[in-house]
């Protein structure tokens, strides 16, 4: 890993001029290449695309990239076809021709005789497509040419991330899809998808209707700034129903299609904490009698889910409904802002803690959040959580995701867990890129102030950690929070070009 990926860069990929294209080597820095490729080599002169391309292509993988090729060459106004015959080929895909063992590497190199893309794995090839299509124009032109370069590139990070909440508002499937398109754009390779909220519950379990019944809905939604409200006078709503789901089918159709764009979802289900919306369709999951419903308003409720066998039972029957329809690795419990008020009221808690000889509530958590780590394991999956799920104890298989600063990740990484670096100073994309709090030159937001700048400078590798412990860090992620994103369109203002800085 070079010590310089972290900022604007990503990945790098490896590709190499032949002797007779070797000519003079100009500046590279106009390309325009987002991310920041590791080492990018510009010559002059260029490659005139002709009106018929022809892409080489052998294997799946090579198969599946040269169709996104044709896709973006057909927007071009060429006609292309696709052939295992390399001989004839205007661009040229293979896998298994660099010495890289890093399956996101890969080579692009441009010449006379066209465009060549090598990599050591489906991944690195796609990315290298993403590579080439960015030294295309946008849109059909005349007299379209490809400047002459040499391209090596391999990612700084495996875990390249972004999250969409969809709990807090609901996305259609097109959107989601749409997002996924632009995180593939930028190498970003894993999407975290926030499905389980106080707010609304998004995937379909079949053993529960109730949770698409009544928790995917809430009766309306907050309107304005909730930290400015002070009296309860202040708070107003919309009066409009909203909510959603995905169904299993419409997951599988996601998932299938993030497959295709090297891209891995992370699923995350709350638990026990940001489970209003549970409570509201099982009330009897609580440790104070209801009624409960959807949650309207936003931030932390004091009621969660009671660590009761009955509890257990409901999260290990949705987790074996949710775990086949994800192929990662990773599940996400959240863990995160989940009071303990209630449990420090409930005799049932009190007897866990006696029997456990848990010394306090925390650690009820910490005993809750490792059964539910138990099962997972058992389903070949690998538990990740928000940093809170440190203060109750974690094994050593348990990923933490550390969000209120890098403290949690510091910690983790110190005890030889994996971390993904994901702090709210740096990286959460719902704060505002305007000093002022709820500036009239912006749409409201969640508040906060995040330049693009504060986004760039961003390094996961604490010096706090030693060169052995930075093995630990996975790599970082980004969010977006969406309790003030009601539409697609908020969710892209806040994107970018927010997504195009943050580390790779």
């Amino acid at each position: 890993m070079k010590k310089k990926a972290y900022l604007f860069l990503i990945f790098s990929w490896i590709s190499f001029l032949p002797a007779r294209a070797q000519t003079q080597e100009i500046p590279a820095s106009n390309l325009g290449l987002v991310p920041l490729p590791l080492e990018v080599k510009a010559y002059e002169g260029k490659f005139s695309l002709p009106a018929k391309i022809v892409i080489a292509a052998k294997t799946p993988d090579e198969q599946n990239v040269a169709g996104f090729l044709k896709d973006y060459f057909a927007v071009l106004g060429k006609v292309v076809t696709i052939t295992p015959d390399a001989s004839l080929a205007t661009v040229n895909l293979k896998i298994g021709a660099i010495t890289s063992k890093n399956p996101e590497a890969y080579q692009l190199t441009v010449n006379q005789s066209g465009a060549s893309i090598t990599a050591s794995a489906g991944a690195g090839l796609f990315y290298g497509a993403q590579t080439l299509m960015q030294l295309l124009p946008p849109t059909a032109q005349e007299n379209i040419a490809i400047p002459y370069v040499r391209i090596i590139d391999e990612p700084a990070f495996k875990w390249r991330g972004n999250m969409l909440d969809v709990a807090r508002h609901f996305f259609p499937v097109a959107f989601v899809k749409k997002y996924i398109d632009n995180l593939a754009a930028y190498k970003i390779n894993t999407f975290h998808w926030h499905l389980t909220d106080d707010q609304g519950w998004r995937v379909e379990i079949k053993k529960y209707p109730k949770l698409t019944q009544i928790s995917a809905f809430r009766n309306e939604s907050l309107v304005g700034a909730q930290q400015l409200m002070k009296k309860p006078e202040d708070f107003k709503y919309d009066g409009i129903p909203h909510g959603g789901f995905y169904t299993q089918e419409e997951i599988k159709d996601v998932v299938a299609y993030a497959q295709k764009r090297y891209i891995t979802i992370v699923p995350e289900i709350e638990m026990p904490g940001h489970s209003v919306a549970i409570l509201a369709a099982y009330p009897e999951l609580a440790c104070k009698p209801g009624p409960y419903q959807t949650r309207t308003l936003w931030g932390i409720s004091e009621d969660i889910v009671c660590p009761s066998e009955e509890t257990f039972q409901f999260f290990e029957n949705v987790l074996a409904e949710v775990v086949p329809l994800f192929p990662g690795k990773y599940v996400h419990i959240g863990g995160d802002e989940a009071p303990k008020d209630r449990w420090r009221e409930s005799d049932l808690v009190k007897g866990i803690m006696k029997k456990e000889k848990l010394k306090d509530v925390e650690q009820v958590q910490g005993w809750f959040n490792n059964r539910i780590e138990k099962f997972l394991l058992a389903k070949g999956k690998k538990l990740i959580g928000w940093d809170e799920i440190l203060e109750g104890g974690i094994s050593p298989k348990s990923t933490i995701m550390s969000w209120r600063g890098e403290k949690g990740g510091i910690e983790a990484a110190r005890h030889g867990n994996e971390v993904v670096m994901s702090p709210a100073s740096h990286l959460y994309l719902d704060h505002g890129q305007n000093p002022v709090p709820h500036s009239p030159v912006e749409p409201l937001m969640i508040g906060g102030y995040l330049p693009l700048e504060k986004v760039y400078s961003y390094n996961p590798l604490s010096s706090e950690l030693t060169p052995a412990q930075h093995k630990y860090i996975l790599g970082v992620q980004a969010n977006l929070w969406t309790e003030y994103i009601p539409a697609p369109e908020k969710a892209e203002y806040m994107l970018f070009p927010a997504l195009w800085l943050y580390p790779k």
